[in-house]
Protein backbone atom coordinates (compact mmCIF):
# COMPACT_ATOMS: atom_id res chain seq x y z
CA UNK A 1 0.00 0.00 0.00
CA UNK A 2 1.42 3.41 -0.90
CA UNK A 3 1.74 6.12 1.76
CA UNK A 4 -1.17 8.21 0.38
CA UNK A 5 -3.49 5.19 0.41
CA UNK A 6 -2.44 4.42 3.97
CA UNK A 7 -3.30 7.97 5.03
CA UNK A 8 -6.72 7.70 3.40
CA UNK A 9 -7.50 4.45 5.20
CA UNK A 10 -6.33 5.63 8.62
CA UNK A 11 -8.73 7.33 11.01
CA UNK A 12 -7.67 10.92 11.76
CA UNK A 13 -5.76 10.98 15.09
CA UNK A 14 -7.37 14.34 15.96
CA UNK A 15 -10.79 12.69 15.69
CA UNK A 16 -9.61 9.79 17.83
CA UNK A 17 -8.25 12.15 20.49
CA UNK A 18 -11.00 14.77 20.58
CA UNK A 19 -14.19 13.06 19.43
CA UNK A 20 -17.07 12.80 21.90
CA UNK A 21 -17.26 9.11 21.03
CA UNK A 22 -13.62 8.51 21.98
CA UNK A 23 -13.76 7.15 25.51
CA UNK A 24 -10.45 5.30 25.16
CA UNK A 25 -12.00 1.89 25.77
CA UNK A 26 -14.28 1.52 22.76
CA UNK A 27 -17.37 1.09 24.93
CA UNK A 28 -19.49 3.25 22.60
CA UNK A 29 -18.75 1.19 19.48
CA UNK A 30 -21.94 -0.83 19.89
CA UNK A 31 -23.93 2.43 19.87
CA UNK A 32 -22.32 3.82 16.72
CA UNK A 33 -22.56 0.52 14.83
CA UNK A 34 -26.01 -0.55 15.97
CA UNK A 35 -28.97 -1.54 13.80
CA UNK A 36 -31.41 -0.16 16.38
CA UNK A 37 -33.04 3.12 15.32
CA UNK A 38 -32.89 4.48 18.87
CA UNK A 39 -29.16 3.80 19.12
CA UNK A 40 -28.58 5.45 15.74
CA UNK A 41 -30.51 8.55 16.87
CA UNK A 42 -28.54 8.65 20.12
CA UNK A 43 -25.21 8.36 18.27
CA UNK A 44 -26.22 11.18 15.92
CA UNK A 45 -27.20 13.31 18.94
CA UNK A 46 -23.74 12.77 20.44
CA UNK A 47 -22.15 13.85 17.15
CA UNK A 48 -24.27 17.01 17.00
CA UNK A 49 -22.17 18.73 19.70
CA UNK A 50 -18.78 17.25 18.71
CA UNK A 51 -15.88 19.58 17.88
CA UNK A 52 -14.42 17.24 15.24
CA UNK A 53 -17.71 16.27 13.57
CA UNK A 54 -16.82 17.58 10.11
CA UNK A 55 -13.36 15.96 10.11
CA UNK A 56 -14.88 12.67 11.19
CA UNK A 57 -17.51 12.82 8.44
CA UNK A 58 -15.03 13.77 5.72
CA UNK A 59 -12.65 11.01 6.74
CA UNK A 60 -15.44 8.43 6.69
CA UNK A 61 -16.61 9.68 3.29
CA UNK A 62 -13.10 9.45 1.83
CA UNK A 63 -12.56 5.98 3.31
CA UNK A 64 -16.07 4.93 2.17
CA UNK A 65 -16.83 3.49 5.60
CA UNK A 66 -19.06 0.44 5.10
CA UNK A 67 -21.44 1.20 7.98
CA UNK A 68 -21.97 3.10 11.21
CA UNK A 69 -22.55 6.65 12.38
CA UNK A 70 -19.65 8.91 11.45
CA UNK A 71 -19.69 12.70 11.90
CA UNK A 72 -23.41 12.66 12.66
CA UNK A 73 -24.36 10.78 9.49
CA UNK A 74 -25.34 7.15 8.96
CA UNK A 75 -23.21 5.22 6.48
CA UNK A 76 -24.38 2.03 4.79
CA UNK A 77 -22.32 0.31 2.10
CA UNK A 78 -19.98 3.30 1.89
CA UNK A 79 -22.77 5.82 1.24
CA UNK A 80 -24.63 8.27 3.47
CA UNK A 81 -28.24 7.34 4.20
CA UNK A 82 -30.74 10.12 4.83
CA UNK A 83 -32.68 7.88 7.24
CA UNK A 84 -32.82 4.23 8.18
CA UNK A 85 -36.21 2.58 7.93
CA UNK A 86 -37.54 -0.16 10.15
CA UNK A 87 -37.57 -3.66 8.72
CA UNK A 88 -40.73 -5.02 7.19
CA UNK A 89 -43.75 -3.42 5.63
CA UNK A 90 -44.34 0.28 6.33
CA UNK A 91 -47.29 1.05 8.63
CA UNK A 92 -50.51 2.42 7.14
CA UNK A 93 -50.47 5.29 9.63
CA UNK A 94 -47.10 7.00 9.87
CA UNK A 95 -45.88 7.28 13.49
CA UNK A 96 -45.14 10.71 14.94
CA UNK A 97 -41.54 11.88 14.49
CA UNK A 98 -39.58 12.07 17.75
CA UNK A 99 -36.18 13.45 18.62
CA UNK A 100 -33.82 11.49 20.85
CA UNK A 101 -31.01 13.12 22.81
CA UNK A 102 -27.59 11.58 23.48
CA UNK A 103 -28.84 9.95 26.68
CA UNK A 104 -31.49 8.12 24.71
CA UNK A 105 -34.37 10.16 26.09
CA UNK A 106 -37.19 11.53 23.93
CA UNK A 107 -37.00 15.32 23.54
CA UNK A 108 -40.37 17.13 23.31
CA UNK A 109 -40.94 18.81 19.95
Amino acid sequence: MIANELLLTAIDPVVVAHGRCADGAGTLASLFFSEDLGDIARAKAMCANCDVKSRCFEGARIRREPWGVWGGELFMNGKVLAAKRRRGRPPKIRPMDVTIDELGEVVPA
